[in-house]
């Protein structure tokens, strides 16, 4: 370059760039779920028998490191009750799956908070806005945290996390995929309009109900409540599951059959709110963004319910089970933008 030469300036990152960043974050924290629920699956999240966020992340790497993580696993309840005589490759299968979610745990903060810094400081992300961002960085964190609380519940005495464990941890795996998604929203998607329509207030409702459809999902996953009663439309022969109240108000938490038939429930009242509110928003004054993402929560919910009923059916195979977790998160995102169309996008066709 000679000293005459001009200098061009480069311009900071997009917002669009923002946007696209924390999509690929989400995109990171709906693998994990995938990924949690194949660890759940194979019965592999109590292999780590320790928690230690720094040196964790350095997998077994010689056969005395591997024994020494395998006797620490054959003092839990779940070796001496369920799996004892596993042999230590057996052992190693469950252990890969439980360090790849928490490696994927680790990958997510990383990959939110680096590329954080840099937005920061070349302007994209505004000043205003880093308050919440750190905010979701330490949602990220508390995630961490409970994943531990709910493996936790396994090691003394159970011989799996307790379910209510597991539906805290889905639920805040929830809450931050809904932030992170919501935010990028806001840098991909201008907001036309502030008013807080009908519309919009619907949209809210169904995001909660599909909320609450994880939510039960997570306690009929954790009581194994999959693989009782596996027939469809009827339970056994009934509309309610057998003496759904022998334990009282707790049944509701503690029973295997009243879990399922809960999810059920909640699974019909989802299909029937995102027809009908399909069906609204093609007659109403919606942006034509808004009836897109409307016309895909109703296909998502009509492949999970079909996907939910196939996996009852055939007594939760690991890969369907998998299947209906992932495209869970997928509706829930669905919804998510949904709401966000009827909130901010234009009001006009």
């Amino acid at each position: 370059m000679t000293a005459n030469a001009p200098v061009i300036a480069q311009s900071p990152p997009s917002r669009s760039a923002v946007g696209v960043w924390l999509l690929a974050v989400a995109a990171l924290i709906v693998a994990m779920l995938a990924v949690g629920g194949l660890t759940r699956l194979t019965g592999s999240g109590l292999s780590i028998t320790e928690w230690d966020p720094v040196v964790g992340a350095i997998p077994p790497l010689s056969h005395a490191d591997w024994q020494d993580a395998f006797s620490k696993y054959q003092q839990i309840p779940q070796y001496r009750l369920e799996n004892a005589g596993m042999t230590l490759d057996a052992f190693k299968g469950i252990f890969w799956w439980e360090w790849i979610h928490r490696f994927l745990g680790r990958l997510i903060g990383f990959a939110f908070f680096v590329p954080f810094v840099w937005f920061a400081a070349t302007g994209a992300i505004v000043r205003k806005d880093w308050a919440r961002m750190l905010l979701l960085f330490v949602l990220g964190g508390l995630q961490g945290f409970v994943g531990w609380w709910m493996v936790e519940s396994g090691l003394e005495v159970r011989v799996a996390v307790s379910q209510y464990r597991l539906a805290i941890h889905l639920g805040v795996a929830v809450l931050l995929l809904g932030a992170i998604l919501w935010v990028a929203l806001e840098y991909l998607r201008p907001q036309v309009h502030a008013k807080a329509t009908r519309a919009a207030k619907l949209a809210y409702v169904f995001v909660g109900f599909v909320f609450v459809q994880m939510f039960l999902g997570a306690l009929v996953a954790g009581l194994h409540a999959g693989l009782v009663y596996n027939t469809w439309p009827l339970m056994d022969g009934r509309f309610v599951p057998e003496r759904p109240f022998a334990d009282g108000w707790i049944s509701f938490f503690e029973s295997p059959g009243l879990a399922q038939f809960d999810h059920r429930m909640v699974a019909y009242a989802v299909a029937v709110f995102a027809y009908f509110f399909w069906q609204w928003i093609r007659v109403h004054r919606a942006s034509a963004m808004a009836r897109r993402a409307a016309d895909v929560v109703l296909i998502v919910t009509a492949g999970q319910v079909v996907l939910g009923v196939v996996t009852l059916l055939y007594q939760v195979p690991v890969a369907l089970a998998a299947l209906h977790q992932v495209v869970a998160a997928l509706l829930f995102c669905a919804a998510v933008w949904q709401a966000y169309e009827l909130r901010y996008g234009s009001p006009k066709p």
